[in-house]
């Protein structure tokens, strides 16, 4: 043993490493203890373990290796750097653990592999697993099998990468061991759950058994989408951003999107194997491909053919493959082979993906070429291997080639290249489709549509059918303006027959119209569909697109070119049905002399062409009057216009006439239907008149008027070729102005730029300088839309022209263009900017596109090409000359360029520095000169110049990175990021490479608003790059990574740094923190900020600002930038997220001043509605299992109507910090805002839940706290929960039931209590029942202690759906494997066996042989407890009580449930204790359920009734007395339990009772404080009847608790300790003034009182203290109070069990006898009043059992001689008042010569007789009787003697009385032969005389024994008088009476009395205690409790049995001491209604 203390002494990391097992067994057991225990995951305390934790696991000792399992669990739990020891560890666990035969330790191996993975470990455990899958012992492949399917089914295929399984698992299904394939299958069927059918290429090679039972696995697996359950460390924290990048195609759209969020679509392709096919081509293939022979030529076509039949292939260099295989295609004259080779290229294209891009553009123009050909099967061929290519590349890659096809003359080709169109753009999505494509796409399409070849309309209307599916309405109708309507009604039906291939979501038109009809939202022309567009633009509803709904509602009735934001038709929105009257026919002049005259007055008509000026003007006025009335429907504008057109017309001579003219013709064009035909009558003569000084405005204005109606594209273009077509400069100039101001106030949409710059530059080459500066003015307004690429248009011009514009655009820079202010309707003007923002972007496009190109791919010869890679490096050189010249000769050129682009390539790794740089030069020429289509060559040309950055020189690296900037400019970034190019370039260890190359991105990245997925492959070579070994490369990174982090978001970035090695993770992650805090947020999109202001329209106001913050959620994660500031020229780069939301915007401006109103906004019924939308499933269900993006905005809007905007941006915001923020608001405000929070509540506790899925701790904790108050306050409130609140809560607070951390979850179950109080515990009990069906075990076995409390609180009502389904259900976890949940199970059962008895196990029904065994035992063990078992268990769920706060008042509603908790659970494990002591256990399960149910409900029900505890009286409960008086002083004593089933209030008592005993003296000391003030209030102290003895105990436990602990405290003020002695004593003595409750203290309770009030007396502490005399006085008072109120026997009794208890201790001091003597000397004082009332029966037999104790002899020899003395006075005292008569009372007494008493008693009495010498009638009778004992022979002269009394008239009643004395003495006496002579009359006189006065004597004896306890039920269901033996056990034959029957009297009697039977072995039979002199004999109070609530059943049951039994206790003999057996049930039906009166109150 001497070993055994040296290694205890050792510290806990060295006892790990120890030699013995047991101190290392030790040492795990202490770690374990001790990482549960800390709490800072970065304690120092951790690291002192890192390199033990592989030494845990992998322990030889067995037992030792398991506790070394459980600790490094914990570890890797808590501990922040346990990452570190992944690798060591996993490998321990896979070799050492696994191959265990112990499952525990195959257990928590497994969970620590997950616990790893979910600390960000995924790849290393899994890396470790598939080594474990190759190790030799199957039982350890089993284990990581297992391992990877549980890690797989937890934490899904996101984090768990399937790849490397899914290549390892053919081969565990060749393994020979069965087990291994068995788990093979199942993971194979995991893997299937996640990702379907991508899992069947890479097993096809299995067995095919094997397979088919695969198959049929599969196809059991449901089809609901897999949802990752399990979460690592920083996805609970950003769990909702990692939902936004999952679902980004999602929007609001419900389900569908539902589904494919939840995983990801994993992709067969990625899982496959790449295949290299290049080196296994026939040696020969090249000659054989160019044979003359076909034959040849097959064989090699069908070798490539077979190798290209792999489904994934090794990138490589396929271009000279490619090149070959498109010869074929366009040149082979044998059709066969065509077919074959575009076999071999659909083969090339699916196997390669977007590696085959680059070669698109070569194949695709001879593809389409070659469809010409007829045959079906070169057809299929040709458009499988299209359909396969377009997949490798996009449609704007190959847009160019497609559209130059279409215009051929062979219908097939056009046919099919239609169709090939239709077929991408289904795989196409809105954002993939934009305008710019969409234009030329559509353009050419039209003239599909009007083709002469049926197949070639048919071919084009299914493509634009599918691109109106596909890009929605709003962006084609533009294109379809001039369609005529068949033609458009075909479209549509195409349309809707189209099947997208990425589902239903048809982009734009449904979502955005929020209709949700397709094909519905078109402006249909006509009335109707005017109507409809008109709704859709004035309500402002609450979509989130509304503001494009806005903007694209009218203009559909435009022009082709119109778009969203222009607005076109209506001047006040009201051009309707115009559309199709755009063109109308002309009118001949005879016709539209005729309308006119419909509408105009005769002489208007007359008067037009009048000589008279001044009857010209008359007519005018008449003619503009009769317009101004006119209705728009009616009104003929063509015929109107022709007449003002009517000779003098346009000539009109006179000024005041031609202004009023033009004014009409505005009118018209403003009021009517006008049309473009109208428009060409009048614009002619509006253009001359422009210029006019008089008349020039009003034209500007019919102008204006005529661009509203007929949309200013047209009416410009118009405009301007009439005034070029004049000679005058006038009007030319002042067209130009117009048209700039136009240009202002319609925007630029639509506008055709090439027409207007012709135009420009005649004007601008004019010698009129109006007019130059007129053109330059209108270049100014042009710039502001264009942009600088409008430049290019006019470098030609002179330098001084230039030099005038560029000043001209100088001016213009940094300004924005105005918002249109016309062709809008009016109701849109808000959301103009969302159209805008896309034309703008576009508009720039479009001007490039109308720059005029020159094709230069005829001068790219192959001479020039071979010139280029000639060896010589002059040839070299003349070759990049000429391509410069060609370059600059043309100016702008087609993207067509030959074989340049492969010839450049070569060029840029030239040796000769200065070529590269010269190419370099060449490359950024081409660029300007490409414009945007030099997107299709950044593949091929633009990647290569990023490798020309690892250039050693620095000149050339300069050249470098300029050239890449010009080709971006052009291009984007999209281009360049997508693919892995950029990735494999920052993978170089080149130093300059890497630095230019993150240079570049740093300062690109920040203005992208989003980039392709492709970034994150750079990121890992990011990471390398932060550990470079050059500084400049590290810093660079550094300064990249806050950019990548934008756009990639931090989870993902941290996720990536698990394949580092763990120095460098810690680093890289500490720099990802870092740089976390200087993320920039994402640019705001372009959003026209003026737009909105100069709007002005009431709707808009508000609605497009939340549209935009809505719009913008979806975009930016981080922040919400203003939109205003983020125009004003994006971010600056390093504005931290954070400041992003500071917004510039006014109202924000006073953000503190916003602050100051209420947070909680009351919205009246806003709470029912929630609730209505909701049912009516409006709305989603508050329902997942993680919280996906629609659930948070979803509550973000219902949120935004009743919560403060401020508020709602810090609970809704990225970070946690603004979450914590929110929550110290919330807790600040939630007193002061009660209704608020009320009204808010369900949305409140959404959110909380929302906060449950974070992982940052301090947020959790944060919202725990204020749980607690808002529930404290909830329940202050009298609030309960609703159905829907508590289901959208409760489960998720349940989950977190199972934290690991222990506060947490002390937390959540103090949570759970509380809500008991607000929420129906039965209601509760099914969602904490759901809650053990977890797959945390820490969660299962918290639910099941918690089912347990309510179980023990609220009693078997609780358990729902009915008690058998739920103890089934909790049955099922005895057999759980793990162990907390075991016991959980088993403790919860057992405590519903003590509540319910036996019966549990019928309602359990069938368990396994194990778990009913364990369930037994544990029962046993659960009885046997200890005595120290209660108050333990009392103390260990303090929760339930003491958490509630104190100080808030008691008596609340609800609270009082809860509170009597702690003492029911005390007398519940009392009762557990006592289950095999007292018989009485057994009748507690026999109550018939009839009454039990009404009083468990009243128990139950928390109602709605305020229980005050001193407004007691509103029940009225004294009622309840009434009726049960059946003899009155039993009943008395237990109606006060009765009472106590039937109110609240004495839950109430019990609780306040409960808090006496608090360790906290404030506590202690409120309550009696509340005590104090019940008990002097008369009529409310009766309240406290029943609780006496509970309130006693509770008060010697405090005084125990000041004597033991409080004293003795140091610390604690001994002022509190007086002032609680003195709340003690005051409360006490207030108490025993009140006599009737003072008498219910059972001799028990009295006894231990008396204890502690008398050592208080003697404690010499007390007496130092400031006050401590005037403390002890105090004691003194209440000790006489207590020894003259109390019942006397008790009392007496009491003293004389202390007296005995305090001589018989040895450390009890002598002083402490003494005091107890006195009191007994005080009693003996008082004997003479209270003798009466006394029942001496008992006080004798403790008198007896005193005396045995201690025999005279025993007691002389004590130090003092007061004990002797005090019995004799006692004994002398008792003789003197009884006499004689004493001797009766020895009843109760079995062997009376086991003591002295009765020999002392005779000695007495014949000593007083000896004194008084005469002795009366009574004494004389008393000294015969004590002769009669010793002799028996003058029996029968005594009974005749009596029997002559009986008969005589005047002595009758005394001859009864001495007859019934007899037999009561002689209870064998035979009486039968004295009554057997006499009359039947007389007979039964005599019986029913000594029944009167058995009736009267034990009515006495009643009084005597009050302590309401009820009888047993069988045989004895009345109580036996103490004064005589019933006849059940008295027997009138004589015969012997044997001790068992008085035992068995004696243990009725002393039940009765309250002393408690105790088993055999707990207490020795009377007969044994001589020779065990040292037991105490009475019970204390301890004892007493046992059977308190077995008390309170039976007095409910006492009533039953009355009723019940009423007829054999009448037959018995017995019965009639009750009531008649009628009344009895009068009685018991009144108690019945008046119950349910009470209940009908409380509803």
């Amino acid at each position: 043993m001497g070993d055994d203390s040296e290694w205890m002494k050792l510290p806990i990391d060295q006892k790990c490493e120890h030699k013995l097992w047991k101190a290392r067994l030790n040492g795990y057991e202490e770690a374990l203890k001790l990482f549960q225990k800390i709490d800072d995951e970065k304690s120092p305390e951790w690291s002192k373990y890192l390199g033990l934790i592989k030494k845990f696991v992998t322990d030889s000792n067995a037992v030792a290796q398991l506790k070394g399992l459980e600790a490094a669990l914990a570890y890797v739990e808590n501990a922040h750097v346990a990452g570190k020891t992944t690798g060591e560890v996993a490998s321990g666990v896979v070799n050492k653990v696994f191959n265990q035969p112990k499952a525990r330790a195959k257990e928590l191996g497994l969970d620590i592999c997950l616990m790893y993975i979910e600390i960000e470990k995924g790849e290393a455990i899994q890396e470790e697993l598939l080594k474990g899958l190759d190790n030799k012992n199957p039982k350890i492949i089993v284990a990581c099998i297992e391992t990877l399917r549980k890690a797989l089914s937890e934490f899904g295929s996101k984090i768990i990468s399937l790849k490397p399984i899914i290549k390892v698992l053919p081969k565990l299904f060749e393994s020979r061991e069965k087990a291994v394939r068995d788990e093979a299958k199942l993971l194979a069927v995991e893997i299937y759950r996640w990702i379907r059918d991508a899992l069947k290429p890479p097993l096809q090679n299995i067995n095919s058994v094997q397979l088919k039972e695969l198959e049929e696995e599969w196809f059991k697996v449901s089809s609901a989408a897999p949802k990752q359950t399990r979460f690592l460390r920083s996805q609970q924290e950003l769990k909702a951003k990692f939902e936004q990048q999952q679902g980004l195609g999602g929007d609001a759209d419900g389900g569908g999107d539902d589904e494919e969020e939840a995983v990801p679509q994993v992709d067969a392709y990625e899982l496959l194997e790449a295949v290299e096919i290049l080196s296994k081509l026939p040696k020969d293939f090249y000659e054989k491909i160019e044979a003359k022979k076909w034959q040849e030529r097959k064989e090699a076509l069908e070798a490539v053919e077979l190798l290209v039949k792999n489904p994934k292939l090794e990138s490589g260099d396929y271009a000279d493959l490619v090149k070959v295989l498109k010869k074929v295609v366009g040149k082979d004259t044998n059709v066969m082979l065509v077919a074959l080779a575009a076999k071999c290229l659909a083969g090339l294209a699916t196997g390669l993906r977007k590696k085959f891009g680059q070669y698109a553009g070569h194949v695709v123009p001879t593809i389409l070429e070659k469809f010409k050909e007829k045959k079906p099967q070169v057809v299929q061929a040709l458009q499988e291997a299209i359909d396969a290519i377009f997949l490798t590349t996009t449609l704007q890659n190959i847009s160019e080639d497609i559209l130059a096809v279409m215009d051929n003359k062979n219908p097939t080709i056009k046919q099919q290249t239609s169709l090939f169109i239709a077929r991408s753009f289904r795989h196409c999505t809105p954002s993939t489709l934009p305008k710019s494509l969409l234009k030329p796409f559509c353009a050419a399409l039209l003239k599909h549509i009007n083709d002469s070849a049926p197949e070639v309309r048919d071919a084009g209307f299914e493509a634009l059918g599918t691109a109106l599916k596909v890009a929605g309405e709003k962006a084609v109708n533009p294109f379809l303006a001039d369609v005529d309507k068949l033609k458009l009604d075909r479209i549509k039906e195409c349309a809707e027959k189209v099947e997208l291939v990425y589902g239903k979501k048809t982009g734009a038109a449904e979502k955005k119209e929020g209709k949700p009809i397709a094909g519905k939202t078109t402006a249909l022309p006509g009335p109707g569909g005017d109507k409809e567009t008109k709704d859709a633009a004035t309500k402002p509803g609450p979509l989130k697109k509304a503001s494009a709904v806005k903007a694209g509602a009218p203009p559909k009735k435009g022009k082709p070119a119109t778009v969203a934001g222009t607005g076109g038709a209506g001047a006040k929105g009201k051009k309707g049905p115009e559309t199709k009257e755009i063109f109308e026919s002309e009118l001949s002049i005879e016709v539209c002399e005729e309308k006119a005259a419909a509408v105009l007055p005769a002489s208007c008509i007359q008067q037009l062409d009048s000589g008279n000026w001044k009857e010209r003007l008359a007519c005018m006025e008449e003619f503009q009057k009769a317009v101004e009335l006119m209705e728009r429907s009616e009104m003929p504008c063509q015929a109107l216009v022709r007449m003002l057109a009517k000779k003098p017309g346009w000539k009109e001579t006179n000024f005041q006439v031609m202004q009023m003219k033009l004014h009409v013709v505005a009118l018209i064009a403003q009021k009517g239907n006008f049309s473009k035909t109208s428009a060409q009558v009048v614009l002619d003569g509006l253009v001359d008149k422009v210029g006019d000084v008089k008349c020039g405005s009003n034209a500007k204005e019919a102008m204006t008027a005529i661009a509203e109606a007929c949309q200013l594209p047209w009416t410009a273009e118009q405009v301007v070729a009439m005034a070029f077509s004049q000679k005058n400069p006038k009007n030319q100039s002042e067209t130009l102005n117009w048209l700039s101001n136009a240009i202002k106030e319609f925007g630029f949409s639509g506008l055709n730029v090439k027409a207007f710059i012709s135009n420009v530059k005649t004007a601008l080459a004019a010698t009129n300088p109006a007019v130059r500066t007129s053109a330059i003015t209108l270049l100014g307004v042009m710039y502001l839309y264009v942009g600088p690429s409008l430049r290019m248009f006019f470098e030609d011009e002179k330098p001084a022209l230039l030099s005038q514009i560029d000043a001209e655009f100088e001016k213009m820079q940094g300004q924005t263009a105005p918002a249109p202010t016309r062709g809008i309707s009016r109701h849109s003007v808000g959301g103009g900017d969302d159209g805008e923002e896309e034309e703008q972007e576009e508009v720039g496009n479009d001007v490039v596109d109308l720059l005029p190109r020159t094709d230069i791919s005829d001068k790219i010869t192959a001479e020039l090409v071979s010139k280029i890679g000639d060896k010589n490096w002059k040839i070299r050189k003349e070759g990049l000359d000429e391509v410069t010249s060609i370059i600059n000769e043309a100016k702008f050129i087609e993207p067509n360029i030959g074989e340049l682009p492969a010839a450049l390539k070569g060029r840029l790794n030239d040796s000769n520095k200065i070529l590269v740089q010269q190419t370099l030069s060449i490359l950024q020429q081409l660029a300007t000169a490409m414009g945007p289509n030099i997107k299709q060559y950044v593949k091929n040309l633009g990647i290569p110049v990023i490798t020309v950055l690892g250039d050693s020189k620095n000149n050339v690296r300069a050249a470098a990175l300029a050239t890449v900037n010009a080709w971006a400019e052009q291009t984007g970034m999209k281009e360049w990021l997508e693919g892995e190019d950029l990735s494999e370039e920052l993978k170089k260890e080149n130093p300059f490479l890497r630095q230019e190359l993150l240079g570049w991105l740093a300062e690109k990245l920040p203005a992208l608003r989003s980039v392709p997925s492709d970034l994150l492959l750079c990121v890992p070579h990011l990471y390398s790059c932060l550990e470079d070994r050059n500084g400049d490369v590290r810093k660079k990174a550094q300064d990249a990574l806050p950019f990548f982090m934008m756009h990639l978001g931090f989870e993902k970035m941290a996720k990536a740094t698990g394949k580092l090695k763990p120095t460098s993770k810690d680093q890289v992650l500490a720099m990802l923190e870092k740089a976390k805090a200087n993320m920039p947020a994402k640019p705001a999109p372009p959003a026209k900020a003026p737009s909105r202001v100069v709007g002005g329209a009431a709707p808009a106001k508000f609605q497009p600002a939340s549209a935009f913050a809505d719009d913008l959620g979806s975009n930016t994660m981080e922040s919400k930038p203003d939109p205003k500031k983020a125009k004003a020229g994006g971010l600056s780069s390093k504005t931290k997220g954070v400041q992003g939301k500071k917004v510039l915007s006014k109202p924000n401006l006073k953000e503190d001043d916003d602050k100051s109103g209420p947070i909680f906004i009351i919205v009246s019924n806003g709470k029912e509605q929630r609730m209505k939308e909701e049912k009516a499933l409006k709305v989603l269900k508050w329902n997942f299992t993680t919280p996906r993006d629609e659930y948070i905005e979803q509550l973000k809007t219902q949120m935004s109507t009743c919560v403060a905007k401020w508020l709602q941006d810090e609970m809704f915001h990225a970070d946690f910090q603004h979450h914590n923020k929110a929550l110290a608001v919330m807790i600040e405000h939630l007193e002061s805002e009660k209704d608020g929070v009320i009204s808010c509540l369900d949305l409140i506790l959404k959110w909380l839940t929302l906060r449950f899925f974070d992982t940052n701790t301090s947020v959790l904790m944060k919202t725990l706290e204020y749980l607690k108050l808002l529930f404290n306050l909830l329940s202050q409130e009298e609030y309960h929960l609703t159905e829907n609140e508590a289901a959208s809560f409760i489960p998720y607070l349940i989950l977190k039931v199972g934290e690991p951390k222990d506060v947490i979850r002390k937390d959540v179950r103090a949570i759970l209590n509380r809500m008991c109080l607000i929420y129906p515990a039965s209601k509760m009990f099914p969602f904490i029942m759901e809650g053990t069906k977890s797959k945390n075990s820490k969660q299962r076995a918290e639910c099941l202690e918690e089912l347990g409390c309510l179980v023990e609180s609220y009693g078997m009502n609780v358990c729902q759906p009915t008690p058998g389904k739920a103890l089934k259900e909790m049955a099922t976890h005895i057999g759980d494997r793990d162990n907390a949940v075991r016991n959980a199970a088993l403790n919860t059962i057992v405590t519903v066996y003590n509540v319910h008895g036996d019966q549990v196990f019928k309602l359990i029904g069938n368990l396994s042989e194990k778990d009913m065994s364990m369930l037994e035992e544990r029962i046993k063990r659960s009885a046997k407890r200890p005595s120290a078992a209660p108050v333990r268990q009392a103390e260990e769920k303090p929760q339930r009580t003491q958490n509630i706060s104190t100080n808030a008042s008691m008596m609340r509603k609800g609270q009082a449930e809860d509170m009597s908790s702690k003492l029911k659970i005390m007398y519940r494990t009392y009762r557990i204790q006592n289950r095999n002591m007292g018989s009485h256990s057994e009748t507690t399960h026999t109550v018939p359920r009839e009454f039990q149910l009404d009083l468990d409900e009243i128990e139950n029900d928390n109602g709605t009734v305020r229980c005050e505890m001193p407004a007691l009286v509103q029940h009225k409960l004294d009622d309840i007395f009434e009726p049960v008086l059946i003899p009155e002083p039993k009943i008395r004593a237990v109606s006060p339990h009765f009472d106590d089933m039937h109110s609240n209030t004495a839950s109430t008592i019990n609780f306040v009772i409960s808090q006496v005993a608090s360790g906290d003296i404030n506590t202690s000391i409120q309550a009696l404080t509340q005590i104090d003030e019940v008990l002097k209030q008369e009529d409310k102290a009766e309240a406290m009847s029943g609780h006496i003895d509970q309130f006693l105990i509770a008060t010697f436990m405090q005084l125990r608790l000041i004597y033991n602990t409080h004293m003795a405290d140091e610390k604690l003020d001994k002022d509190e300790i007086v002032r609680l002695y003195s709340c003690i004593i005051g409360s006490m003595i207030t108490l025993f003034q009140i006599e009737s409750l003072a008498r219910e203290a059972s001799t028990g309770v009295l006894k231990d009182l008396m204890h502690g009030l008398i050592t208080l007396m003697l404690d010499s502490r007390v007496e130092d203290l400031e006050e401590g005399e005037q403390v002890i006085r105090s004691v003194n008072l209440l000790v006489v109070k207590v020894l003259e109120k109390s019942d006397q026997t008790n009392i007496l009794s009491a003293l004389l069990v202390l007296l005995q208890d305090s001589l018989l201790a040895t450390a009890s001091s002598p002083k402490f006898s003494e005091l107890v003597m006195k009191c007994l000397w005080r009693m003996v004082r008082l004997l003479p009043e209270t003798i009466n009332s006394i029942n001496l029966d008992r006080i004798l037999l403790d008198i007896h059992i005193f005396m045995k104790v201690f025999p005279k002899e025993k007691l002389k020899q004590c130090k003092s001689e007061f004990p002797i003395r005090t019995l004799k006075t006692l004994l002398h005292t008792l003789c003197k008042l009884k006499g004689p008569k004493i001797l009766d009372h020895l009843t109760m007494i079995d062997n009376k010569n086991e003591s002295e008493l009765e020999a002392h008693l005779c000695r007495v009495m014949k000593h007083s007789m000896d004194q008084t010498g005469k002795a009366d009638k009574d004494t004389e009778k008393g000294a015969s009787r004590i002769e009669e004992k010793a002799s028996k022979a003058k029996v029968n002269d005594i009974l005749a003697e009596i029997f002559k009394k009986i008969g005589s008239k005047e002595n009758t009643k005394e001859g009864l009385a001495e007859l019934y004395e007899y037999k009561k003495k002689y209870s064998d006496a035979d009486i039968e032969p004295f009554l057997k002579n006499s009359s039947q009359f007389f007979q039964s006189y005599v019986e029913r005389g000594l029944r009167l006065i058995e009736t009267e004597r034990e009515g006495k004896g009643r009084i005597a024994t009050s302590t309401g306890i009820s009888p047993q039920m069988e045989g004895t269901c009345v109580p036996v008088s103490t004064h005589t033996v019933s006849s059940s056990i008295g027997n009138t034959n004589g015969e012997e009476v044997g001790p068992s029957v008085y035992l068995e009297r004696l243990k009725i009697l002393r039940q009765r009395c309250g002393l408690d039977n105790a088993k055999q072995e707990d207490r020795p039979p009377l007969t044994s205690l001589l020779s065990k002199p040292t037991l105490p004999t009475v019970a204390s109070s301890t004892d007493m409790l046992h059977s308190k609530l077995s008390q309170l059943r039976e007095s409910r049951e006492q009533y039953q049995h009355l009723d019940l039994d009423s007829n054999q206790t009448h037959s018995s003999g017995i019965g009639t001491t009750l009531a008649s057996p009628s009344s009895a049930a009068a009685n018991i039906d009144d108690l019945k209604k008046r119950l349910e009166r009470i209940k009908s109150s409380r509803k």
